[in-house]
């Protein structure tokens, strides 16, 4: 087999140069300096949609199981052996090794280094005269859909002599039946289907309930878990019972010859696994390669309005093994592609934000992606369906999607279009009654209509202001991008109905729930008001484009007229207040930031220098800036979205400082939170939300970077 190409290697070293080594570090109490690469709160694996992620917990992948994102354990195992001495790299040691008569010592190898780019996930492991990276590779490129929505990583790890000796290394890895199960007593089945050029293993429940369960914090179970192994020199696969192989591995490097064939049966019913090893004989420095490719074909995604949805990916017929074996065909390809897109977006983010900046958005690029479903409707319009994961596992939900908007604005119009197309398509049924937008569209991955607060029936705990602003601020993007009103167009009636509610009901919002809903009703709410103007702005700018001059006359003045009447209401003397009616109060202003991006010119420049100053002066904690006088804690993306609105480095530096102190010291080993305290780095809640997404809002500032990303995109 070829080993990387030198394309892919050269940019692989160029990365590793321009951001050094990362180094375990503990979580103090309070903040130390900042090392040269964030330490990540979890590290991404194999992160492809909400139901298809694994996650690595520690700094130190030999100490712990792999998991799902909402904390399930997804094993993958993996181990080396030198010059026959056994080495875990990843998950934890064959337990008959730790207790019993058998108990021993188990060496555990710690990474050198560890690096987190947008699409790859790579550690370097030395010993014995031997280096080993090993690189999880998720080719989710945001201009390609078909490639975007391909449910495949590529697991690959490359070996060298250092020491100008030829070593004997061997290479396991195994993964349990646990992807493909929701309980873990489920019962499970296997089998190897036919291919002539790769060797493929599945697993699956024989149950199948697909699409029956819904909700947060759920693992799928239908559809069928795949690892397939190209065809390459000394490789042997085995499905066995953990611990029979992990332990016949550790002690002489050797696996079972075969399969083991007593199912179905309960997946922790000896824990049946899918096992490769790779032989290298004789390995001195120049590098070799070995891989296999993970997948899972989960068949049917998504029930939207009562239509099963197929995956993006198989929209024109395509079928799980031709995929696999496209992918196999295409690894030299997606490599370089992959690795040409961190290297750029890397680049591209330092110069607009700094290198630590750089650092966050690489880390969270593939989160963001992958709290989404992009899925075909039957006439091939994509949707692209998120998961409030960690935060009550709705679906397609408007204030979650509206601070995901600057990842998916920067890379393709087409996901974010297809974010908003199925909250427009929900409301063109009739079904839903209300004059103001909807929250959410059901439980994932059951799109049925809304559930959040009165749901379809009443007002009940709706967030009438907040979701309204929300779909007009989006459209208004999408037709930024697209220099045209056309998109708008389709879904007039809705966006002038809620443009007409704002109207009368958005300066001032009576008691209700915004996006931070977990703070509690508010009356009087500034940022929602600020949120409501901007909208009204957008909506007239969305008139101007489709030749209404009238009507986008009205509501730029309406808009106007708010601005000056916010600034009076709003004002609390060195800053502005939480809320119209409570002086001595304070919030992040954080939905101005668009009429920064979106050159609406609405509120003059004095506003946010005097929040930037008063928050520098007064509210910065260790950790972060508060989301406003109510609490400690605070959210990221809003955090971000603050800090664009600065106009220097320094201020934005000053708010965003914090939250790499954050980053890399948080106690908690979670995929990315979104919401946490400043004083202790505490996680408060949600894990893994798409919502991280907002944190590329700086890249939107500049507007030749937007303009090379987002002119790139395709579907």
């Amino acid at each position: 087999m070829k080993s990387f190409s030198g394309q892919a290697l050269a940019l692989t070293v160029a990365l590793l140069c321009i951001c050094g080594i990362a180094a375990a570090q503990d979580a103090p109490e309070s903040p130390a300096p900042l090392g040269d690469v964030l330490r990540a709160p979890s590290y991404p694996l194999v992160v492809h949609d909400p139901l298809f992620s694994i996650w690595s917990s520690t700094d130190n992948p030999g100490d712990a199981y792999t998991k799902h994102w909402a904390g399930q354990v997804s094993c993958i195992t993996v181990m080396a052996n030198v010059d026959g001495k056994s080495y875990m790299l990843m998950g934890k040691a064959p337990r008959e090794l730790e207790e019993g008569e058998m108990k021993t010592d188990v060496a555990i190898l710690t990474p050198e280094s560890i690096r987190v780019w947008a699409t790859n996930t790579v550690y370097t492991y030395k010993a014995d005269g031997v280096e080993l990276v090993m690189r999880f590779l998720s080719p989710i490129l945001p201009d390609d859909l078909m490639i975007l929505s391909r449910p495949v990583t590529y697991l690959t790890w490359t070996v060298k002599a250092t020491d100008g000796n030829k070593h004997a290394v061997q290479i396991y890895y195994d993964s349990t039946a646990e992807l493909a199960v929701r309980d873990v007593n489920q019962k499970v089945a296997w089998s190897r289907p036919a291919s002539e050029s790769m060797t493929v293993m599945k697993f699956w429940n024989v149950e199948q309930p697909i699409l029956e369960t819904a909700g947060d914090r759920h693992k799928i179970d239908w559809g069928y878990q795949f690892v397939a192994v190209p065809n390459q020199p000394d490789v042997q696969t085995v499905f066995a019972a953990d611990d029979i192989a992990r332990l016949q591995f550790y002690q002489t490097g050797t696996i079972p010859s075969k399969d083991d064939k007593k199912f179905p049966r309960q997946a922790n019913d000896r824990w049946p696994m899918i096992v490769v090893r790779f032989s290298l004989n004789e390995v001195a420095d120049q590098p070799i390669e070995r891989r296999l490719m993970i997948a899972y074909d989960d068949e049917y995604s998504v029930n939207y309005l009562g239509m099963k949805l197929r995956p993006y990916w198989r929209k024109d017929g395509a079928e799980i093994m031709s995929v696999l074996n496209l992918a196999d065909q295409q690894y030299e390809e997606l490599v370089n592609r992959s690795l040409d897109f961190d290297a750029q977006l890397y680049a591209d983010a330092a110069k607009v934000g700094g290198d630590k900046y750089a650092q966050l958005l690489s880390m969270t690029y593939r989160q963001a992606i992958g709290a989404h479903k992009l899925v075909v409707m039957p006439n091939g319009t994509p949707l692209f369906l998120s998961k409030e994961n960690g935060s009550g596992g709705f679906i397609g939900t408007v204030d979650v999607l509206y601070p995901t908007t600057p990842v998916l604005a920067l890379f393709n119009v087409e996901l974010l279009k297809g974010t908003v197309t199925p909250i427009f398509e929900y409301v063109k049924t009739g079904r839903w009654k209300f004059p103001f937008a909807p929250h959410d569209l059901g439980f994932y991955p059951k799109a049925l209509g809304q559930l959040y607060g009165g749901g379809e029936k009443t007002e009940v705990n709706q967030m009438p202001v907040e979701e309204s602003g929300n779909m007009i601020i989006t459209t208004a993007l999408i037709c930024h991008i697209e220099g045209s009103a056309e998109y708008a167009a389709r879904y007039w009636d809705s966006l002038s109905q809620w443009a007409a509610f704002l109207k009368d009901k958005g300066f001032d919002p009576e008691n209700q729930l915004c996006t931070d809903d977990f703070a509690g009703h508010l009356a009087h709410n500034v940022n929602l008001s600020a949120k409501a103007i901007v909208a009204l702005a957008c909506y007239a700018r969305l008139c101007e484009m489709r030749g209404l001059t009238n009507e986008a006359e009205e509501y730029r003045a309406i808009a106007e007229k708010f601005v000056d009447q916010w600034i009076k209401a709003a004002d609390d003397g060195d800053h502005f207040r939480l809320a119209f009616d409570k002086p001595g109060t304070w919030s992040m202003k954080y939905n101005i930031v668009w009429d920064k991006i979106l050159g609406l010119n609405l509120f003059p420049k004095s506003v946010m220098e005097k929040e930037i100053a008063y928050y520098k002066a007064h509210q910065i904690r260790p950790y972060g800036l508060p989301l406003d006088n109510r609490s400690d804690y605070t959210k990221m993306d809003w955090e971000v979205w603050t800090a664009t609105m600065a106009d220097n480095q320094a201020d934005f530096d000053a708010i965003m400082t914090p939250i790499y102190q954050f980053i890399d010291k948080t106690p908690d080993r979670l995929p990315m939170t979104d919401w946490y305290y400043c004083s202790n780095a505490k996680f408060r809640g949600f894990i893994a939300r798409s919502v991280i997404g907002g944190v590329f809002i700086k890249m939107l500032e500049d507007k030749d970077v937007w303009q090379k990303w987002s002119s790139r995109g395709g579907k």
